[in-house]
């Protein structure tokens, strides 16, 4: 079978690890890069034995599918770039900077029946697919997202909602199959001029109750899920591919001596096996089979589109939240000055 020919849009930390997937792919061939930093793309080039292309175009007419990793704002106007020049497109997430951009990419792409794949990478974590698996017999009550960041190698191109939670709004509307019916979210601003730290809560009618944290604040890296169920307590942990189930726990009293009674409770903890597998190198496989098979690929742009509506409620949230807080008087520090005077 002819080998799919690919390039990669935009020589970033992100767009440096799609250039060696799809170097190491038998499926595929990387014939070219483009980045605008010309010595960014001289040094890939070198190392990959493929040519760096200075004009976007002579590059797209080289390639059948391309990955665009570039910083979202440009998103869009790369994208149908491409789509105009018949090359199948994975765009790191999320889809587009604004609602009514991703909304037209849909329908160009709809017109031209080409594959558009979203790079919601957390899908092809082998932990999130195992724990789905183990979820499948669970009544769910409540999941708790932790996604944490030290500041200083976090993306700050857009806010935290849309470079960190977002992923983890993806695995909410997959993981229940629908969305939300009310949002509550708030956050702060400590290091930047746009949201740095974000506590989300979705509500659903007869449950979930989904509580997601993004921050770029924390000097610890955390990609985290717990699960509350009727019968057990699920905890995931996506950067270090573990799983532990607690199932529902006995306890017991015991005659001891004169002194009382003891009591003494059991519990079961199941370690479950996660496969050692790249989550990006899955999802470029997933992607090069749907552009070779003609298929709709398992994150399409319309679950990007349902992933940015909801983290973009929640960023307009949190900013009237915050004006209404910037517009009353702060009663906690002053409150603090009177009890430290009257010491």
């Amino acid at each position: 079978m002819k080998k799919l020919k690919t390039g990669v849009i935009g020589l970033g930390r992100m767009g440096q690890h799609h250039c060696r997937v799809y170097a190491n792919q038998k499926e595929a061939q990387l014939v070219g890069i483009h980045d605008i930093d010309p010595q960014v793309a001289s040094e890939l080039s070198l190392r990959y034995d493929v040519p760096a292309y200075l004009r976007l175009d002579d590059l797209l007419e080289q390639i059948d599918a391309a990955s665009i990793a570039t910083p979202t704002p440009t998103h869009f106007d790369l994208a149908m770039r491409c789509l105009e020049k018949n090359v199948h497109i994975l765009i790191e997430k999320p889809v587009t900077e604004k609602i009514e951009d991703a909304k037209q990419l849909a329908r160009y792409m709809n017109g031209k029946g080409m594959i558009v794949q979203i790079g919601h990478i957390e899908r092809f974590n082998p932990t999130y697919l195992e724990l789905k698996k183990v979820l499948e017999n669970l009544t769910v009550i409540a999941i708790s997202f932790n996604r944490l960041s030290p500041y200083r190698v976090s993306n700050k191109d857009v806010d935290v909602v849309l470079d960190l939670m977002v992923h983890d709004l993806d695995l909410s509307i997959d993981m229940t199959g629908r969305e939300p019916t009310a949002i509550n979210a708030y956050g702060l601003m400590p290091f930047s001029e746009s949201l740095d730290h974000v506590v989300a809560q979705l509500f659903y009618s007869n449950g979930p109750i989904i509580t997601l944290t993004a921050s770029r604040v924390t000097e610890q890296k955390i990609r985290s899920v717990t699960v509350t169920s009727e019968d057990a307590f699920v905890e995931a942990d996506f950067l270090n591919k573990s799983i532990s189930i607690h199932r529902c726990s006995t306890g017991e009293y015991s005659a001891l001596n004169r002194n009382g009674v003891r009591y003494r409770q059991e519990s079961i903890i199941e370690r479950i096996l996660v496969p050692n597998v790249e989550p990006l190198s899955m999802e470029i496989k997933h992607f090069l089979e749907c552009v070779s098979q003609k298929s709709l690929p398992c994150v399409s742009v319309f679950d990007g589109i349902k992933a940015l509506r909801l983290a973009q409620i929640i960023s307009n949230q949190v900013y009237e939240h915050n004006t209404q807080f910037i517009a009353q008087p702060d009663y906690s520090l002053s409150m603090k000055k009177e009890t430290q005077s009257s010491v």
